[in-house]
């Protein structure tokens, strides 16, 4: 656990951006977004590469400038790796991408929202044009679990706009990370037999959030991403029988299409122009996603596409501390 540092500040600003890219969304979240961004100690942000933070499920980008208890926070953090020589400066913003199923995967939906859009045609433009900071060859993304995928899937669809990418953790092989999902989703909808619309109402209603029903939230949420049908209750419906539980092979074909593996053969070609590539995994992630994580740097290596790739003794949680390594590697790269 990263002790709390005295270093040269930088300071953080926040502006406000009123976004048409998402304002096709099912779920009634509002347009206006909160962006903060990171300027290092001694600079305005002007000619520094620019890098952008995809938060997890269940977070928004300020979550990462805000006081954190017993460590850094995301500025923090860059204050000490710039500090001591380790990273050389950069901008980092801090996009709020939060939606009411409590997440985002950062790629358009008729339900969710296009967030795809709202990052590359709306947001990194602004930060540029207040900041003076990113532009063509200075742009990179990062970010963890479905931060990560945000980051895998920008950088095969958008290698065009970014130029480096880091994926920690990142959702990735569908097949085994989603494999029991299903049947827990279905056992806490039948609580309210088996209406979506009466789950969500339970779930924004409780006075606690329980585990249990947060994961069935997000599977929720993956629906919408994923698959979205604009005729259901916020666009939701979900690839498997509400019975017996049996994928619908029409409806899991769309989820599989999104898998950034299943990707790789219509976008792979695209990663080779990244300057940067970086992907990591914990060796017991609770979400299977090691196996994924394999699998990619396979199918990469094999396609000759240069990354770096790493694998650390912990699971999904609480791994901040893996950002001592992917900041570096982007900001260097961006800074060549």
């Amino acid at each position: 656990m990263p002790k709390k540092t005295h270093h040269p500040r930088g300071t953080v600003h926040s502006f406000v951006l009123n976004s048409q890219a998402v304002a096709n969304n099912l779920l009634g979240d509002p347009t206006e977004r909160r962006v903060d961004v990171y300027i290092p100690h001694g600079h305005d942000g002007r000619d520094l590469p620019l890098l952008v933070d995809l938060v997890g499920f269940t977070a928004g980008g300020p979550k990462h400038t805000a006081w954190l208890n017993f460590g850094e926070n995301v500025p923090e953090r860059a204050d000490r790796l710039m500090a001591d020589g380790q990273m050389p400066p950069c901008v980092i913003a801090f996009p709020d991408c939060f939606t009411r199923l409590g997440g985002n995967q950062y790629v358009n939906s008729a339900a969710m929202g296009n967030w795809e859009d709202f990052l590359i045609k709306e947001c990194v433009p602004e930060i540029e044009k207040r900041f003076g900071c990113g532009g063509h060859g200075k742009r990179g993304v990062f970010g963890k679990s479905s931060g990560g995928y945000g980051s895998m899937v920008h950088g095969l669809l958008h290698a065009d706009f970014w130029s480096a990418a880091a994926s920690h953790s990142g959702d990735m092989g569908f097949e085994l990370m989603f494999a029991a999902d299903f049947a827990h989703t279905l056992r806490r909808l039948d609580k309210y037999d088996g209406s979506i619309e009466a789950f969500i109402d339970g779930f924004e209603a409780s006075k606690k959030v329980s585990g249990d029903d947060l994961h069935a939230m997000m599977m929720l949420a993956m629906a919408a991403t994923y698959d979205p049908d604009p005729d259901r209750y916020m666009g939701i419906r979900l690839p498997v029988t509400l019975d017996t539980c049996e994928r619908i092979p029409e409806l899991w074909a769309n989820w599989m299409a999104w898998d950034p593996i299943e990707m790789l053969p219509a976008h792979g070609e695209n990663l080779k122009s990244l300057k940067a590539l970086y992907i990591d995994c914990g060796t017991v992630d609770q979400y299977n996603l090691l196996y994924g994580a394999r699998r990619m740097t396979r199918e990469l290596t094999a396609r000759g596409i240069d990354h770096v790739y790493e694998e650390f003794p912990d699971n999904h949680s609480s791994t901040d501390y893996r950002m001592d390594i992917s900041l570096p590697l982007l900001a260097k790269a961006l800074s060549d």
